[in-house]
């Protein structure tokens, strides 16, 4: 007996009830889709957007550097190194950077900050700061002007083409100080990054610190966040004695509000399944009540439960197959529309996703799992819900449900 095929007939037998069953598997893909690609697109911007202005997806450092963030603790990158790592899979920059500290003096007015010496040239694939210039000019290579955060120009009350004098100490101790003239200021979306201090070309920190073309770490940006294991495997094989550390151990903060925010979106989600199954559920009780007289016929002229009970199994993996492929066949489209055009927050909301340092948009991601994991998720729901039709069927009273 060809089951699949009676199956399909039986489905098209009352159009109406089977496009209803249907539908609830077809919203059920294109909310849980819409809702996991959401939280995809919003994490994958927010370890982007922090990891550009601070760490990188990967840093290699001298091994005290991270339990002693010290000028003396710095390395010399050789050019195997830098080429090394460049042409690592998933790599799409790496850049030299250089973080110390000194006390940034204007006229009468001191206070405290850092010096971040990094490389012009690379910085629309690494930081991208000049996006955030907000008066004056951004650097070019081997630039001997500098860039000044917007909290610490209005301290020292600077502006463009000003002169600000730096103050520190050096490798091994030796004195560290110039004066140099304010290039731009940025201003950054988050108050805190506003605190920063002074950016400058890299070779020009090197002078200011003695520190004769070494650095404090290697900034890595890589396609996105999810190449970072095998990258860093990767390179931990080019590195020596050198150390190999991701955004998650250099950003623990941000790991820790990723990962509370993800655990109350996947109750979110949970909520939504069980929704999704109910919804589900209640339409193939109708569409069950609907055939209780249809399926005693059938058993009293001879049909045996168990065939009966294959038909509607196949009745219900048509119904999930034909939902689910419907429902990814419209949630593509409209995720990367989405993807396209992040949908921007109200006033009130934006202000506070401001004040955390988040972009005030609402951002969708199309990693595959975004797909794979609904459409999965949505037909093994499909197909725990036959359960329902089965029982039925095994427990029908055949007297009984030819008088209904």
């Amino acid at each position: 007996m060809n089951y699949l095929s009676i199956a399909w007939r039986n489905l098209w037998r009352n159009r109406r009830r089977t496009l209803i069953t249907i539908a609830s598997v077809f919203f059920g893909v294109v909310l849980a889709t819409l809702m996991y690609s959401l939280m995809d697109g919003v994490y994958g911007n927010m370890i982007d957007m922090m990891v550009k202005l601070s760490t990188g997806y990967i840093q290699v450092q001298d091994p005290e550097y991270r339990d002693t963030p010290s000028i003396n603790n710095i390395f010399y990158p050789d050019d195997d190194l830098m080429e090394g790592i460049g042409s690592t899979e998933g790599v799409t920059s790496v850049a030299k950077r250089l973080d110390a500290f000194a006390l940034l003096s204007s006229g009468p007015n001191t206070r405290g900050g850092a010096v971040i010496g990094f490389e012009p040239g690379k910085d629309s694939e690494t930081s991208n700061l000049a996006r955030w210039i907000s008066h004056g000019r951004f650097l070019e290579d081997k630039d001997e002007e500098v860039l000044v955060t917007a909290n610490v120009a209005s301290h020292l009350n600077l502006e463009v083409n000003d002169s600000i004098i730096l103050i520190g100490q050096g490798y091994r101790g030796v004195t560290a100080a110039g004066l140099y003239p304010v290039g731009g200021i940025l201003t950054f979306s988050t108050p805190q990054m506003n605190d920063i201090g002074v950016f400058m070309d890299i070779s020009l920190a090197q002078d200011l610190f003695q520190t004769e073309g070494m650095v404090t770490s290697l900034m890595i940006m890589l396609e996105d966040y999810t190449f970072v294991e095998k990258a860093q495997r990767n390179i931990e094989e080019l590195t020596g004695d050198l150390v190999v550390v991701n955004w998650r151990e250099l950003n623990p903060e941000l790991v820790n509000f990723i990962e509370g925010d993800r655990a109350a979106g996947m109750i979110m989600i949970y909520f939504l399944y069980i929704i999704i199954g109910f919804g589900i559920l209640g339409t193939v009780i109708m569409m069950v009540a609907e055939r209780r007289r249809e399926m005693a016929v059938m058993v009293a002229v001879g049909m045996q439960k168990y065939r009966l009970g294959m038909i509607l199994f196949f009745e219900t993996v048509l119904i999930g197959l034909v939902g689910v492929i419907t429902g990814f066949a419209v949630s593509v489209p409209i995720i990367f529309i989405l993807i396209m055009n992040p949908v921007r927050l109200p006033a009130d909301m934006a202000e506070a996703y401001i004040e955390f340092g988040i972009e005030p948009y609402l951002y969708f991601g199309a990693d595959p799992h975004v797909f794979t994991s609904q459409v999965l998720t949505v037909f093994v729901i499909t197909l725990i819900v036959y359960l329902y039709p089965f029982m039925k069927v095994k427990n029908l009273v055949v007297s009984k449900s030819l008088k209904s």
